[in-house]
């Protein structure tokens, strides 16, 4: 799966937004920073910090209720077609990522592993 030119790498649904421009707020940020590194046991895993300023070739994504997404270039590819959502249930509360690209997870929910192909050049 490839980035389509002017099409958003993520969806975000309105749960998330609303979580999102919450957290902007109480700490004044100019968006949620979403991206991937290597770690966890299943070799990779989700990065999110708030940041002041989006970097020049940064995605920048309005998600809707004053949220924004900022998507590193490096992450593109890993996240394209991912929605990420919002939940709350009894037990915890946190945003979830849907990824197609994703091929395994662990049990802990925190670390993924990408299809092999992606990043790959051919």
């Amino acid at each position: 799966m490839f980035a389509i030119p002017g099409q958003s790498p993520v969806t975000v649904t309105p749960a998330a937004s609303k979580q999102i421009a919450k957290l902007m707020a109480k700490g004044d940020a100019f968006g949620l920073k979403v991206g991937v590194k290597k770690g966890g046991c299943a070799g990779m895993e989700y990065t999110m910090d708030y940041v002041a300023e989006a970097e020049p070739n940064d995605e920048v994504i309005e998600a809707g209720d004053g949220a924004r997404v900022i998507i590193a270039p490096m992450a593109q590819m890993f996240l394209f077609g991912t929605e990420i959502d919002y939940e709350t249930s009894l037990l915890e509360s946190g945003f979830r990522f849907r990824n197609p690209n994703v091929t395994e997870a662990c049990g802990c929910g925190e670390s993924i592993k990408f299809d092999e192909t992606l990043g790959q050049p051919g």
